[in-house]
């Protein structure tokens, strides 16, 4: 007579301290913590998806200091969710997280800047996920959805294989864009614009 062995699965929360350690002790892995408290890693992006998330910080970056609305973090900033889910723009990622992030002037909690070792406890305003080879559309549009249901009020996923952009916003539409498109921050980051031609 066979006899089934029941199978018991253990779960362990990983701290933010934990998370933020296993990342600096690895930094060839992107880690990201789930709003489940499970774990995601996957391996660095290429040269192209590395140039893009640099030129798409870049960008974002000249136009907010030249306007003064606020601060842009790159893809190694660690942001926790309303959802407790740890979401790393890219250098530390997986499910969902940004390349390049935009918080507005008087959203960042005090002392943000003081604490090296420490995540920032709040979903930004405006991110850009620029799709790499290896990476999933679905996963990537699951991650930019999940962003938007935790506050983010404006999302660009760059879709460098089909040669597109699905801008994503907190009323819940979602507005596809060809390759000659202009993309705009709308009434997020007012008055940046980048021709999406150069971030595929």
């Amino acid at each position: 007579m066979n006899s089934k062995k029941a199978q018991v699965q253990f779960f362990y929360t990983v701290t933010d301290e934990e998370l933020m350690l296993m990342s600096s002790q690895n930094p060839e892995l992107r880690f990201e913590r789930n709003a489940d408290g499970t774990l995601e890693t996957m391996p660095p992006t290429g040269g192209i998806s590395g140039n893009r998330e640099a030129k798409a910080t870049a960008y974002l970056l000249t136009w907010v200091e030249s306007q003064d609305l606020g601060e842009v973090f790159s893809s190694s900033t660690g942001f926790r969710l309303p959802n407790t889910a740890v979401r790393l723009p890219k250098a530390l990622r997986s499910a969902q997280s940004p390349d390049a992030a935009f918080v507005a002037k008087g959203r960042l909690p005090e002392g943000w800047d003081e604490q090296e070792d420490k995540f920032i406890n709040l979903a930004p305003d405006f991110v850009i996920e620029i799709r790499s080879k290896n990476d999933s559309l679905e996963k990537l549009k699951a991650k930019i959805e999940e962003y938007i249901a935790n506050g983010v009020k404006l999302g660009w996923l760059i879709d460098r294989q089909n040669q597109q952009a699905l801008v994503y916003r907190r009323d819940g539409s979602i507005t596809q864009y060809p390759a000659t498109a202009i993309l705009n921050g709308e009434d997020v980051v007012v008055g940046f614009t980048l021709p999406l031609a150069r971030l595929l």
